[in-house]
């Protein structure tokens, strides 16, 4: 069993208060985990309204499908244009 987790940095520039932010942060989630079979959650940076931290975590027999789904939703969230994605980590277990 391999453990795919995917830590996001994103910026909303366009965000002028929490609400505006967590529109954006809900919109991403809800296409990630409606497109792809994945959990993904907000979890850090709620309290900033330009920040946001997200986890995207898979669960699979091989690494090479978790590590392309990871990547699928990587470019997903790459091609938006409402938000800036600072940095990502990936991490396998």
């Amino acid at each position: 069993m391999v453990v795919g987790k995917l830590l996001l940095v994103l910026t909303v520039p366009g965000a002028r208060s929490l609400k505006t932010k967590r529109r954006a942060v809900r919109s991403i989630k809800d296409r990630v985990r409606g497109r792809y079979n994945v959990s993904i959650a907000e979890v850090d940076a709620q309290d900033y309204w330009q920040t946001a931290m997200l986890a995207v975590c898979a669960v699979g027999t091989d690494r090479a499908y978790v590590e392309g789904l990871l990547d699928q939703v990587l470019n997903l969230i790459r091609q938006r244009r409402d938000v800036v994605l600072g940095r990502s980590e990936k991490e396998f277990i």
